[in-house]
């Protein structure tokens, strides 16, 4: 065995995600991206003396709601502490979290890798505020504060120390932040950083069950990071310890220009931070009625879904899997399996030309043009056989996307693309192209059958995608055969 493989990587990821709620945690400020620095605060927000905290329900919701989407158990009785700790952007001078009672504990999130399916075990689910924002190079002299996040909503996902690569924690960012969009509580914007991730990584031998001493490596702000961070770090593990140095406790960055981590400072542990009840925040309780509200009013998740496609639509796999990436594109999915019965076309459809179509437009399934019965009527005539697969996805499917009115069995007439069934027709195009290809018949009737795809092509060629194959089939074959 060689020395790095005596070892085994250990991960547990901190995700926290701003809630998409309409005011803030404990104030009536509006909670908003983008706007001008220092907006959106009040003497709340600003941590004045005499204030007082009041908390949004509609963040407890959203917490329980991502509670039951992971599998949690939903505490009915929670408080919030204060997190003494200094952020330079937080006026109050401490933070407003939960510590011995979350909202949410427990629970997992399933993921699926190239070494197969794994559920990652859930620690809890709690919410805090947001600090503020620092803003470094408006000023050559001083730091600028923007106070505009001070006071937004986040939960923060905790995991069990039980990732053992980057893969892991790639698959299982990635499938966390679809549920979040799922639900409507979070957009998983990394790199605006309403979604943002601390990795805690450690190394042991393998078989052995005490952890290593970890390091943290702090706000990596897109998945890809995460996964390269995580490589990394559990790389300059492994060397120290065969150099015999001694892995330090610590609180790291990672450079994203060359893809390694650097020391910030060392690692505070959970009693440095002087948590007590916050005084000011009476424990809250979740009554059997909100519950019940939260719970009847959750959509179909992706692991449902996916579920569901290859179960009940025999879909592959990995069909299912592209469909359920965004909730937007199963809901049209959906809307065309509804108007069209047909389950595999419809999938074709959606990741082949709707997609590229997407892709090539930098759009989203919500810009997509072709409302999703114009575009079940154009599957169908495929399926119909009114028109070949090639001509709709060359010639009606643009013309739709380019905002042509009408329905696609018009605009087939009017292009005169209408595939023809006319036996005599097909026959005489047939003819025409043996005659014109001798050689390729001999050798057809000396056994080469593969030759008929060259024919069936040629035959579509003069007859310009209007013949209908399984006929044109039928009638080679006859013609050959004499």
């Amino acid at each position: 065995m060689r020395d790095h493989e005596k070892y085994e990587t250990v991960v547990g990821l901190e995700v926290h995600a701003q809630l998409l709620t309409e005011t803030k945690l404990f104030s009536g400020d509006r909670n908003r991206f983008g706007s001008e620095p220092n907006t959106h605060i009040s003497p709340v927000t600003l941590g004045y003396p005499g204030t007082l905290p009041v908390l949004n329900n509609k963040a407890v919701a959203y917490a329980i709601k991502m509670g039951f989407a992971c599998h949690s158990t939903i505490e009915r009785h929670s408080w919030f502490a204060r997190k003494n700790y200094f952020y330079p952007d937080l006026p109050k001078g401490y933070q407003i979290s939960q510590h011995g009672e979350p909202v949410c504990k427990g629970g997992y999130v399933r993921i699926s890798t190239s070494s197969g399916t794994k559920k990652i075990q859930l620690n809890r689910i709690h919410l805090e505020e947001d600090a503020g924002k620092s803003i470094h190079d408006r000023d050559p002299e001083f730091t600028c504060l923007d106070f505009n996040r001070a006071g937004v909503p986040l939960i923060e996902i905790v995991t069990e120390p039980c990732l053992s690569s980057g893969e892991e924690a790639a698959a299982y960012l990635t499938h966390l932040r679809r549920i979040l969009r799922y639900l409507d509580i979070c957009d998983g914007n990394m790199e605006e950083g309403n979604m943002r991730c601390d990795a805690n990584i450690s190394i042991r031998k393998k078989g052995e069950p005490a952890l290593g001493t970890k390091v943290e490596v702090k706000n990596l702000n897109s998945i890809r990071n995460v996964k390269r961070a995580v490589e990394y770090e559990a790389l300059r593990m492994r060397q120290a310890i065969e150099k015999g140095e001694a892995i330090a406790q610590q609180t790291r960055r990672f450079d994203a220009l060359n893809g390694t981590t650097f020391s910030m400072r060392t690692k505070e542990e959970a009693n440095d931070y002087r948590y007590f009840p916050d005084p000011d925040l009476p424990p809250f309780r979740v009554t059997d009625a909100f519950l019940k509200a939260i719970e009847e009013n959750l959509p179909e998740m992706p692991e449902a879904l996916i579920e569901r496609y290859t179960r009940d639509y025999h879909l592959p796999l990995y069909d299912a899997e592209v469909i359920t990436d965004d909730k937007e594109t199963a809901a049209y999915f959906e809307l065309l399996v509804k108007e069209t019965g047909t389950f595999k076309a419809s999938a074709n459809w959606l990741l082949g030309p709707v997609k590229s179509f997407l892709n090539e437009n930098d759009l989203s399934i919500r810009q997509f043009p072709i409302p999703a019965s114009v575009m079940a009527s154009l599957i169908l005539l495929v399926e119909k056989g009114k028109i070949n697969f090639s001509i709709a996805s060359s010639r009606i499917f643009p013309e739709l996307a380019r905002g042509a009115v009408g329905d696609p069995l018009e605009l087939a007439v009017r292009l005169n693309l209408l595939q023809t069934a006319d036996e005599d027709l097909i026959h005489q195009w047939v003819l025409q192209v043996l005659e014109s290809m001798p050689e390729k018949v001999a050798e057809y009737k000396k056994g080469k059958k593969g030759l008929l795809g060259l024919f069936m092509g040629e035959v579509k060629k003069i007859s310009k995608g209007k013949a209908d194959p399984k006929l044109t089939n039928q009638l080679l074959i006859k013609t050959l055969e004499k």
